[in-house]
């Protein structure tokens, strides 16, 4: 029978009240309490699921929040919540005005550094040990990171100088050889064969090369084992390095036997871990699933066409060529910089490469986009997924800063296609032989089109199109949250009063297009799913300024500020950009 040990524990340090004996129990009920939660809720699942023993002895050993604790990516860190204050408010994870799905500064002690992206952990955590040494403080800084995230060059930028110093780091490989997709890459294999135990591996440690106490690989579901550790390294000086071998997914079958699937699940059945089922319906595509699709079917007619990916072949939907092309399907990992690089490399040599990166990761790789590859002007096809503002994943994966980050960089040509037909025919225009770099930027979720497998059509660069005419007032948009316009437009009262433009392009603007509409317009509105600094309305003011045009120019579009988690409907209607917002200023206008 329960305990109900976790009604008892509200921080760690009551945790650190129990006896060792109880904590099995209280990992068992944490983790029913996350899926009780989640299968209704919705969040990141298996990676939580997966270190619940690792969190509760962590807390457990270490005087947290003295004892600085920094979780990578912090997918696996709602144990981690619900141990330190959270629980009552747990419930609320990624929805509009509650907690973070992911480890925020703002939101509690414990959370010692915001995390989101990868391989941040071990930087930021030496740096927190080299601040203790200086100003004579005795605290302990464990950094958690996963297998997948270790392999990005950052982790190893932070290894190799904490290898040199002296300081008070602990680096926690929690591997479980998954992290959204199965881990790739030599350093995969490497410690899978650690795993192994094989003798010429134990004589030619990596982690114990770059002069870290190496130790492990442990069972990171045996608390006797963990607690008996990471006492011992607490004694330990300089910087150590612990393996843990975990399961993601760990309590509940189906996540275990389905890790991608239940990284992130949706809804499910608290009881069986069955996902419940989709609405039987016919839906428009998602737009990853639009790309994925139809670069597959490019790729069957256009054999130098490659697919490069880092880390996210399942959630950008290149899965589907790796399936039929796995020759030219590249998941590099959680490489951004590499991914640009490399996707240059290839360009140089007549290949056509698609790098398909989240527009919130490709930032990331931004000098590699300027230097390897604007500036030498060659062909890559950028798939930016996840354009705009994304919902529950909050302000470190809205993909709100691309139009800004590279509408300023010469050569590079960036699109924004309005609907799914759109995106499958820049993509098509795309490999047929542009000369200069191309960024196609979309949204997550879905399209507006179910039949959407149209005949290609050669979209001209640079030009625009009229949605709809009017005499007064121009609204200018571009992508798909034109979708939010036209909804306001329909219930304006004189319709003829206002029309609508899609521009398309970004860069280069049709300005030809433009000429016309500040010959004719007095109030111009600018529409963007992207930061108002620097984006499409920053670059139609420097149009009307470049040709003296005074003209009243309203610019609608993320305000200046990081905006937080909800859904997409309620950013939207939070920045000014969902249809009743967009109908109000048209009003006002008027």
């Amino acid at each position: 029978m329960s305990k109900n040990l976790l009604n008892r524990i509200n921080f760690p340090s009551d945790l650190r009240q129990l006896n060792e004996n109880e904590l099995p129990e209280l990992a068992q009920e944490l983790r029913k309490f996350i899926i009780d939660i989640v299968a209704t809720k919705e969040g990141h699942l298996g990676a939580s699921l997966g270190v619940m023993e690792l969190t509760i002895a962590l807390h457990y050993v270490f005087n947290t929040p003295e004892d600085l604790l920094v979780w990578d990516v912090g997918h696996q860190a709602y144990g981690h919540k619900i141990l330190t204050g959270r629980k009552d408010t747990f419930h609320t994870n990624r929805q509009l005005g509650g907690i973070s799905g992911f480890p925020k500064r703002s939101e509690s002690e414990y959370d010692t550094f915001g995390v989101g992206h990868s391989s941040t952990s071990i930087s930021a955590a030496l740096g927190m040990a080299i601040a203790s040494q200086l100003k004579n403080e005795n605290k302990h800084h464990i950094a958690v990171i996963g297998d997948a995230s270790i392999a990005s060059g950052m982790a190893f930028e932070a290894l190799n100088h904490a290898g040199v110093t002296n300081s008070n780091l602990l680096v926690v490989l929690n591997d479980n050889a998954i992290g959204i997709d199965p881990s790739v890459g030599a350093l995969k294999e490497y410690l899978t064969r650690i795993k192994s135990k094989r003798s010429d591996i134990e004589q030619h440690n990596i982690i114990e090369a770059l002069n870290f106490d190496y130790s492990g690989p442990i069972d990171g579901h045996n608390f006797n084992e963990l607690i008996t550790e990471l006492n011992r390294l607490k004694e330990i000086k300089g910087p150590k390095f612990l393996h843990v071998i975990t399961t993601k997914g760990k309590g509940l079958k189906q996540a275990e036997e389905n890790q991608v699937t239940y990284h992130a699940p949706g809804k499910f059945d608290k009881v069986s871990g069955d996902l419940l089922p989709k609405s039987s319906i016919a839906q428009p595509p998602k737009y990853q699933d639009v790309f994925g699709e139809t670069i597959v079917e490019l790729a069957e007619k256009n054999d130098k066409i490659v697919g490069i990916t880092p880390a996210m072949l399942t959630g950008s939907s290149l899965k589907f060529m790796l399936d039929k092309f796995p020759e030219r399907t590249f998941d590099v990992g959680i490489a951004e910089q590499h991914a640009v690089t490399l996707a240059a490399g290839m360009a140089t040599q007549g290949l056509i490469p698609f790098c398909n990166v989240y527009s919130t990761f490709l930032q990331r790789g931004y000098d590699q986009i300027i230097h390897d590859v604007a500036l030498q002007n060659l062909p890559v096809i950028f798939c930016l997924d996840r354009a705009g503002l994304v919902g529950a994943d909050g302000a470190t994966h809205h993909g709100v800063f691309d139009i800004a980050y590279l509408r300023c960089i010469p050569n590079l040509i960036i699109f924004a296609p309005r609907n799914e037909i759109e995106l499958r025919n820049i993509l098509y225009t795309a490999q047929l032989g542009l000369k200069n770099p191309i960024a196609i930027r979309y949204p997550r979720g879905r399209g507006t089109s179910v039949n959407w497998r149209t005949t290609f059509e050669v979209i001209e660069t640079s030009k625009g199109m009229c949605l709809k005419d009017g005499n007064k007032i121009a609204i200018l948009s571009i992508g798909s949250i034109a979708k939010n316009v036209s909804e306001a437009l329909k219930t304006i009262q004189n319709k003829d009063t206002v029309a609508h433009y899609d521009l398309r392009f970004i860069k280069p603007l049709d300005e030809e297009l433009l000429q016309t509409i500040f010959k004719k317009f007095e109030k111009i509105v600018t529409v963007e799913d992207g930061t108002v600094k620097g984006g499409f309305g920053a670059a139609i003011l420097e149009f009307a300024s470049k040709h003296s045009y005074k003209k009243t120019i309203k610019i609608l579009g993320v305000p200046d500020n990081f905006i937080h988690h909800g859904t997409v409907d309620e950013l939207h209607k939070m920045c000014g950009i969902d249809s009743d917002s967009i109908k109000e200023t048209i009003h006002s206008l008027i």
